[in-house]
């Protein structure tokens, strides 16, 4: 889903301002608790200004209509987007019951209605259908590409968007609070989870259909509520957004961490391997990162008793 941008919430309207400071280097991730109505892409260039970044881009995009964490990284941060994006997620989200929109949440019109309401019962019993690797179609106003062409792009000029259902994980999904018109939930779930498609098929299967009224994500990979900033802090002052401001590595604390001599950080600096042996020796394993005096070095794979290097850090 995406809207219009928003105003930036750094700089009132109508006023003017000294020239913007020149771009520098930034490097680190900032976790921004976005508020509702705020694309995923304004929140990036409200980030980049706070921190007058050369270079920036977020963990995974987050609905204009739904608020919480959205990792942001800096700089060298890039490098690690996808450690970020693949880990596991979580949400908070409020099923209204009753009707079915076209955007499977509050934004699009209604297409189905139902007198029906369910009991918290019946929604409890239903639960375990919707945990573990199920089959889900996502939502046709979603970002998935067809021929190129995003899913919402599509639908909004009223071709027909017909997507495949395919496998997602959902580790958890529970019941926080019921009524007699919505039902709020917690989710755990992995990578490609779309909550939208959960609501949409929760009502269909309890037969008085439904869409996604609230939606709000607490956890990304290994940043949960506890490491946010919320925009109102960004703008308080410079002081405060460089508090906001985490390490390259906070985004790798899910993966084995290596230390490394001073020889060896400049082998991988060239992108040569470097030979581990004794204590530094490691089994096998797609992702590891090396460091060296506490400074990321690089990102690579132990293959054969060796440290093979994919990215390297300029830090």
């Amino acid at each position: 889903m995406t809207e219009p941008a928003a105003p930036d919430l750094l700089e009132p309207q109508g006023q003017s301002f000294a020239p913007r400071p020149k771009k520098r280097d930034v490097h680190g991730w900032v976790v921004l608790d976005k508020p509702v109505g705020m694309t995923s892409t304004h929140a990036v260039a409200v980030v980049k200004r706070a921190f007058a970044a050369k270079k920036a881009g977020h963990a995974g995009t987050l609905d204009p209509l739904a608020s919480g964490l959205l990792p942001i990284a800096l700089g060298e941060a890039t490098k690690t987007v996808p450690f970020v994006m693949d880990g596991r997620k979580a949400y908070e989200f409020t099923v209204a019951w009753g009707s079915q929109t076209d955007t499977d949440d509050t934004e699009g019109k209604v297409i189905a209605t139902s007198e029906a309401r369910p009991e918290e019962a019946a929604i409890a019993a239903l639960l375990p259908r919707f945990t573990g690797t199920i089959s889900q179609v996502p939502p046709r106003f979603s970002a998935i590409k067809i021929a190129g062409e995003r899913a919402y792009d599509l639908a909004r000029d009223g071709e027909e968007v017909v997507l495949e259902a395919r496998p997602v994980e959902i580790d958890a999904l529970r019941i926080v609070s019921h009524s007699a018109e919505t039902t709020t939930f917690e989710a755990e779930c992995g990578k490609g989870t779309y909550v939208r498609a959960i609501a949409r098929d929760l009502g269909l299967a309890l037969g008085c259909l439904g869409h996604v009224a609230h939606l709000r994500r607490t956890r990304v990979g290994p940043f949960g509520i506890a490491d946010a900033t919320s925009v109102d802090a960004l703008r308080e002052s410079a002081d405060s957004a460089a508090g906001a401001l985490r390490p390259v590595m906070a985004a790798l604390s899910l993966i084995p961490e290596i230390a490394i001599s001073r020889d060896a950080a400049m082998r991988l600096k060239r992108g040569q391997s470097v030979l581990l042996r004794g204590r530094d020796a490691l089994p096998a394993s797609p992702a590891v990162y090396a460091t060296c005096g506490g400074v990321l070095i690089a990102i690579g794979a132990v293959e054969q008793g060796e440290f093979v290097p994919h990215r390297v850090f300029n830090l």
